[in-house]
């Protein structure tokens, strides 16, 4: 019997649909499971697929049938780490310096470094990275970023800002002949057009949020000033979130970091020169603070604890780039050099850099139904943050890249 043409389809389109694999169940059972909150103990964590199925006491739980299980004695399961501040299109300036890196390294040179550096961060814990800032290398993140996604090549989650925003006269590469047109390390924007059409370009080519420097090395001296006026940063933020996007403003003076607050940026990264004023400021209007203890500043401690005390969100953010990829573990050890402790600087690296990044009902949480984004290290991290440096198990959306 010939069936009708319809009939066949439907027949082989249901052949194709029961034909999928069910989704790989993974069940892991460490010592401890850190939540994003608080640490328990005698808990183990059940993935389906790229989610978490469930967590919770062992004593309460069953062993679905086919599961694969991964014991993981001696360790804390957590959620993955996430890198509030980082440029893998960045090396070390041991290596060479930032300007022979945006004038002289070739673009296919930096995206084949970018490679290495995504894969020794997502080895390193870290499975989500917002990169802040190209300098000098377009939207190379852009195509990373997708790379990444299809599984071409092995990295972090990215969210990313392309080139950045900047005042025209501020930022570098500096000091050649006034005749020569010398790229610069972000896009210039000057004027409510120009922000406007700069901010339009970059959610055009695909970034995930924009970068701003509210001020930069630029003064008579060579001191930080105020880079965009008030009114300036005001248009570029109702661009940014009229499209769905948040901005992160560079700021090292109260001045630039007040215009960046007033505005409604999401976050202040570094903030050297943060006031109890401004930290007031930032709590009021839920601006959260990334201080990127890895680099620059004396005064990191002292600020810290006037943006503690008023309340501010502390996020976690290294500048890796600058920082050497791979050794993220070192901004999370800071914070608690600088006055957090272990469990404040671990809620910093997953359930805050979560929220801040409006991913907090999916990542930083081992919680039912988020993305199974978990990372084993050994010892406890709440008793010895350097614990996070001894990573056993990486796992990303239910993919394991590195286990025992």
């Amino acid at each position: 019997m010939r069936l009708p043409l319809a009939a066949l389809t439907c027949l082989l389109l249901s052949a194709t649909i029961s034909a999928q694999p069910a989704p790989a169940i993974v069940v892991l059972q460490p010592d401890r499971v850190f939540d994003g909150e608080t640490m328990r103990t005698g808990w183990m964590v059940v993935v389906r697929g790229e989610r978490i199925d469930a967590a919770g006491p062992m004593a309460s739980m069953t062993v679905p049938a086919g599961a694969r299980t991964i014991v993981l004695k001696g360790t804390t399961l957590m959620p993955g780490l996430i890198e509030g501040h980082s440029h893998l299109l960045l090396h070390p300036y041991n290596e060479t310096t930032w300007e022979n890196q945006v004038l002289r390294e070739p673009l296919a040179l930096r995206v084949a470094r970018a490679t290495n550096h995504a894969r020794a961060t997502l080895m390193a814990g870290i499975t989500t990275v917002r990169d802040l800032g190209t300098e000098g290398a377009a939207y190379a993140d852009v195509g990373l970023r997708q790379a990444i996604n299809e599984g071409i090549i092995p990295g972090p989650r990215m969210l990313v800002a392309g080139p950045a925003m900047v005042v025209t006269g501020s930022y570098a590469p500096k000091g050649f002949a006034p005749e020569w047109n010398v790229p610069q390390g972000a896009d210039e924007a000057d004027g409510l057009d120009g922000v406007v059409r700069v901010a339009r370009n970059q959610i055009a080519h695909g970034v995930d949020l924009i970068k701003i420097y509210a001020d930069y090395r630029w003064g008579p001296n060579g001191e930080a000033m105020p880079g965009p006026t008030q009114e300036e940063f005001n248009v570029a933020v109702t661009v940014a979130e009229g499209s769905g996007r948040h901005v992160a403003a560079h700021a090292s003076t109260a001045e630039g970091m007040k215009r960046a607050v007033l505005a409604g940026v999401k976050t202040i990264e570094h903030g050297d020169g943060g006031t109890p004023e401004i930290f007031k400021l930032m709590a009021e209007r839920g601006v959260c603070y990334v201080p990127t203890v890895s680099v620059g500043g004396r005064n990191k401690k002292a600020v810290l604890e006037m943006a503690m005390a008023a309340g501010v969100t502390i996020c976690n953010g290294a500048d890796s780039g600058p920082v050497a990829h791979g050794d993220n573990a070192r901004e999370v050890e800071g914070l608690v050099t600088n006055g957090l402790t272990p469990l404040q600087a671990l809620r910093a690296a997953t359930i805050n850099d979560a929220k801040m990044l409006g991913m907090g009902d999916r990542l930083g949480a081992v919680k039912a139904g988020y993305l199974a984004d978990l990372v084993a290290v050994r010892g406890d991290p709440t008793k010895d943050i350097s614990a996070i440096r001894q990573v056993q198990l990486v796992m990303k959306g239910g993919t394991v890249y590195k286990q025992p």
